[in-house]
């Protein structure tokens, strides 16, 4: 399939960024259309489009918004994640700096089906420019009255404020945003169902509704064009509807952002970005670097849907697709992830806090080649102790990529613990070799 551009279509003119170039190509009709429904048609319509949340997980948007109380006896929250911390993935950032008001619109729409009394847009601080883009069309929609007090003259009041967090990629887990958002340290909460969901008690135990940027940036044309239109992208997959937006990087020519239909192979989206680079296609790492990896074979028959990645082992995840040459180690890759994901672990945990350590200790010990026999099985009984056991999701991420490389690679750390050195022995892999960072000094 070729690219179907929705939210990207006008990403590349810069009038889009502003009120006026939006308006000029229908900017704010869905918002207009959604304050004259009753709001539960518009939690109806987001059901009938069977959006899924895009940060990773792919839960269903209209679950979130209908589990919000009806009667309301509390300020109501909307809360944007817009951290985007997962490595590989760097789509939000492009949506926030080129097309800031389909999130602007879609938490306004999210606002008034909700009844939230104000959104929160909870951004990285790295990401300067997209919080200098989004500042100024806030400001505009101030301006118009499209924020405020009596959007369009419908009689409901919607504030939006900007917060940027400190670049903890544990706040991209919702309660720890939630904690980071209230000013204590970015930290996990206890998990339903031992605690209320954010629906009932989140930001400073009121209810709360969170999502990230790709999924508020879709509702202005679900509203706008209908439920059942939006259905009809993606139809050929189980249950995975319309676009999604592909940060592609790795060993390719034209790396960057890619918006496809559902159903669309890894292969054709190899192809938009031009091929591989460097290289034969080796691996593919095609949801963030959470996912578990897919070797050449795998690639070839994996559709793009949350259902169909599965049959290869793997994910869509938050859509960072890395594809990888074969002068790739993948030991080498693997080790890198790990201490990322060791690195930033908040530490609340005993599972994450130090199983990731002792991965990074493991995999440093054999890239340096004093890998010792039995460290693969070690290895893998390790990732079985965080995997479900963590007090968050980010010990599972950093589990997962260990698993799935001794599972599908095995070979590679077979002959790295025996010879001590890389099967993949190239000029170019040499070039790839990390220089070395102790951990000692990394956390």
């Amino acid at each position: 399939m070729p690219e179907h551009k929705l939210l990207l279509e006008h990403a590349h003119d810069p009038a889009y960024a502003t009120l006026d170039g939006y308006l000029k190509v229908g900017g704010y009709k869905g918002l207009r259309k959604a304050l004259g429904m009753q709001r539960q048609e518009v939690i109806d319509q987001v059901k009938a489009s069977g959006l899924r949340g895009r940060g990773g997980a792919g839960f269903p948007t209209w679950i979130k918004w209908n589990g919000i109380e009806k009667e309301k006896t509390k300020p109501h929250y909307m809360v944007c994640n817009a951290d985007e911390g997962e490595p590989g993935t760097f789509k939000d950032k492009q949506l926030m700096e080129q097309t800031p008001f389909l999130l602007i619109e879609g938490m306004t729409i999210g606002g008034f089906a909700t009844q939230a009394d104000c959104g929160y847009i909870y951004i990285r601080a790295e990401f300067v420019d997209a919080a200098k883009a989004l500042r100024i069309a806030i400001d505009e929609a101030y301006d118009k009255g499209y924020l405020g007090k009596n959007i369009c003259g419908s009689g409901f009041d919607f504030d939006l404020y900007i917060h940027l967090g400190a670049g903890s990629y544990e706040c991209g887990e919702e309660s720890a945003l939630m904690s980071s958002l209230m000013g204590e340290r970015g930290m996990p909460r206890l998990k339903f169902p031992h605690a209320p969901l954010p629906t009932v008690a989140g930001l400073w135990d009121r209810p709360t509704i969170i999502n990230n940027v790709e999924t508020y940036a879709c509702a202005p044309f679900i509203i706008d064009r209908g439920g059942e239109w939006y259905a009809t992208l993606g139809a050929s997959t189980k249950n995975s509807r319309g676009t999604k937006i592909f940060s592609v990087s790795g060993h390719v020519n034209k790396p960057g952002n890619y918006e496809i239909e559902f159903g669309t192979t890894l292969m054709e989206l190899l192809n938009l970005a031009g091929g591989m680079k460097g290289g034969q296609l080796k691996a593919c790492v095609p949801g963030g670097s959470s996912v578990p990896i897919v070797n050449a074979d795998d690639c070839g028959r994996a559709i793009l849907g949350y259902e169909e990645m599965s049959d290869v082992k793997s994910m869509v995840g938050s859509g960072g697709c890395m594809f990888l040459n074969e002068h790739t180690c993948i030991v080498s890759f693997i080790w890198r992830t790990a201490l990322f994901y060791a690195n930033e672990s908040c530490g609340k945990c005993t599972p994450c806090r130090e199983g990731t350590k002792w991965m990074v200790q493991i995999l440093e010990r054999i890239v340096r080649g004093n890998g010792q026999p039995g460290d693969a099985e070690l290895l893998l009984d390790i990732t079985k102790q965080i995997d479900g056991r963590s007090f968050c999701g980010l010990g599972d991420a950093a589990a997962w990529p260990v698993a799935a490389a001794l599972r599908v690679f095995p070979e590679e750390f077979a002959f790295y613990i025996k010879n001590g050195r890389s099967m993949v022995d190239t000029p170019e892999s040499r070039a790839l070799q990390p220089k070395w960072q102790s951990l000692s000094t990394a956390r």
